[in-house]
């Protein structure tokens, strides 16, 4: 498993958990981003990449089965809570290429990787309460 990922991270139980700046190499060579947030969290700060699927953890264990099994998939989310129990949903149903993305979209940030923001989209005071202004139709 590590090698699909240029033996890059650590492995803790079976899991390979990446930083950012190893995801972002990984998926210049090929490997995709599996983005397990909500759509409103994604329509206020998303990852500045192309090589990625979106699969809301609400939905995963309905949607899993449609993402490839024959690429690396890295699996991120907020901050590496949700998306690490996707990778292990992922690992126990024979997908045998996945990683975590260790501290999501928070730590992917803060290490200055690319980012799509939309702060006219925001609203709440603190990351944990903010939710969208824009209404799905």
């Amino acid at each position: 498993m590590k090698e699909d990922f240029h033996n890059l991270g650590f492995e803790i139980n079976g899991l390979l958990h990446l930083t950012g700046k190893q995801a972002l190499t990984c998926i210049q060579h090929g490997a995709i981003l599996v983005d397990v947030r909500e759509d409103y969290e994604i329509a206020i700060k998303d990852f500045g990449i192309s090589n990625k699927l979106e699969c809301p953890f609400t939905a995963f264990d309905k949607l899993y089965k449609t993402l490839p099994n024959n690429k690396p998939l890295i699996l991120a989310d907020c901050v590496g809570i949700h998306s690490k129990e996707a990778a292990i949903k992922l690992l126990s149903n024979g997908f045998t290429s996945i990683a975590n993305l260790v501290g999501g979209i928070a730590t992917w940030e803060r290490d200055g990787l690319p980012m799509n923001t939309d702060v006219e989209t925001m609203s709440g005071q603190c990351m944990c309460q903010i939710k969208s202004r824009k209404s799905k139709s």
